[in-house]
């Protein structure tokens, strides 16, 4: 009897985390029962049909981009011998910890009108026309060298487990290496282009301090603007609703392109590479690509750092940094508790609703910041003001609470995959093997579980926290009075075109993002 209620409080909190994720999309879907004819049709009017042409702009370019570079650096590393590709191969990693809107200010910076290669390119050329410094095409590049490296990870993965014998086979079947990669290849690692790419997609769809500072509208401005700039909570609510349907539109191409996964099969026996000529003309494009997404922002904002003297980098700049770091490290370890728990149920208790329940509560990642935060702020808002009718004076609106849970609802997906990895290292074989030898509970956990689960521990637990620390568009709409972290100073910084200001904190970002992809990187 006691087995069974453990049994069924297990599933019971399974389906309570599946409910922190459903209940923000249920809540954004019943604002629709409030009509906000006025305001929509001031959007009608005014922006909303830009506001899903840019959208879907970005989605296009942004799926281009990463693909061409993603997928091409991933078989040039994975097949073919060029020089540097032993540090390239995991130098390729580091735009990862390039933030967004960091790029995208460098960016604009370097390309404006009065920016160092335009005024070079006057220099060398008189009659330059010269060229906007926000023009569309310089969003999708930056959305595009930044989030590249998803696609490069798992492409590369892909190539690499594919092993030489297919390959041998097709060339003995009549086809040059082109027709081979475009026949056998590609087909065979689609379904990791496929997972990578809808992972490039969401992060595309959450942005909001990117197309911030190149002035590009798009659903998580236009929230953002009906929140603060309308002060219409519904409207913004209504807005997050659509946007969804962008989010479960790449959620539906990964679904489509991961159908046939039988094709990512080992192939055998190991690659072996081949030198092709103009090998360094690859090298020169790698290198390229890794120049412009991360060595050249590094060095632009380490000048400005260097130029302004560590002006900034006062009393209050290291509040900024202790609230990021304990935001962080707060609301990494309660998703790490709550992902390991998760894990540990669906492991001990197969059953459909505790797979169902899982699904669900690992489906945040793909719902963007700003959608969660009016989900979120929405149910707070209903929930307080029924609690206040009750006689209940509750402040829920506006406290740390919304915050955290905005993070533990985006992030679990984060922490799960490495922790479910982790527990799956430990065989039922360990575990009955340390109970014949007479270990309690606590030994197996304390001398078995711990240890080899404390590498996928440490990665989840790093992370999420690096993650909630670089995460903009929840921070800047649920923080509490007087919680500003870095992300919402360098938000703060560039609206004012105060690129050098915002130096600091960004290269701190950036620092702290290389924790968890040199870790990857060395893990793999």
């Amino acid at each position: 009897m006691p087995r069974r209620g453990l049994r069924s409080a297990s599933g019971a909190s399974a389906a309570a985390l599946a409910l922190l994720v459903l209940v923000p999309i249920l809540v954004l879907l019943s604002a629709w029962h409030q009509q906000q004819w006025e305001t929509w049709q001031h959007l009608l009017d005014t922006v909303l049909w830009r506001l899903v042409g840019n959208t879907l702009f970005l989605m296009v370019g942004v799926t281009v981009g990463v693909l061409l570079l993603g997928v091409s650096l991933a078989w040039c590393v994975a097949t073919l011998d060029f020089p540097g590709r032993r540090w390239l191969e995991w130098a390729l990693f580091l735009p990862m910890a390039m933030p967004a809107y960091v790029l995208a200010f460098v960016m604009v910076d370097l390309l404006d009108y009065a920016g160092p290669i335009q005024t070079q390119l006057r220099h060398w050329w008189s009659d330059f026309p010269g060229f906007s410094a926000r023009h569309p095409l310089w969003v999708v590049v930056t959305l595009s060298l930044v989030l590249y490296p998803y696609v490069y990870m798992l492409a590369r993965l892909a190539f690499q487990a594919q092993g030489r014998a297919v390959l041998e086979q097709a060339r003995i079947l009549g086809d040059g290496p082109v027709r081979a990669f475009f026949k056998v290849a590609l087909p065979m690692a689609r379904p990791g282009i496929a997972a990578g790419l809808a992972l490039a997609l969401m992060e595309t769809l959450a942005d909001f301090g990117a197309v911030s500072v190149f002035n590009f509208d798009t659903f998580t401005t236009a929230i953002y603007k009906s929140w603060y700039g309308l002060f219409n909570l519904q409207a913004a609510a209504q807005l997050a609703s659509l946007l969804l349907l962008f989010v479960l539109m790449a959620l539906w191409l990964e679904r489509r392109g991961r159908r046939r996964a039988r094709f990512s099969e080992l192939g055998g026996r190991k690659v072996m590479r081949v030198r092709p000529r103009g090998a360094w003309l690859i090298t020169l494009l790698a290198f390229a690509v890794l120049f412009m997404a991360f060595v050249l922002p590094v060095s632009r904002l380490l000048y400005w750092v260097v130029e302004t003297r560590l002006d900034g980098v006062d009393a209050r700049f290291l509040n900024l940094v202790w609230r990021t770091f304990l935001l962080g490290a707060m609301s990494a370890g309660l998703v790490l508790v709550l992902a390991s728990w998760l894990a540990w149920v669906k492991r001990h208790q197969s059953s459909a609703g505790v797979s169902v329940a899982a699904q669900l509560a690992t489906l945040g990642y793909a719902l963007p910041g700003s959608v969660l935060a009016v989900g979120i702020m929405v149910s707070f808002s209903a929930v307080e003001s029924r609690l206040n009718a009750w006689g209940l004076p509750v402040a829920l609106v506006g406290g740390l609470a919304a915050l955290v849970l905005a993070y533990v609802v985006r992030f679990m997906a984060v922490a799960f995959g490495p922790v479910e990895n982790a527990l799956q290292q430990v065989r039922p074989g360990l575990v009955d093997a340390a109970r014949t030898l007479g270990a309690s509970s606590s030994d197996v956990g304390r001398r078995v579980y711990l240890p080899m689960m404390l590498p996928g521990l440490l990665t989840a637990l790093l992370l999420v926290g690096i993650d909630v620390m670089k995460e903009m568009p929840a921070t800047l709409l649920l923080r509490p009075f007087g919680w500003d972290t870095l992300a919402v100073r360098i938000y703060e910084l560039t609206a004012e075109g105060e690129w050098e200001r915002a130096a600091a904190p960004s290269l701190t970002l950036v620092l702290l993002g290389l924790l968890p992809v040199v870790l990857l990187t060395r893990r793999r």
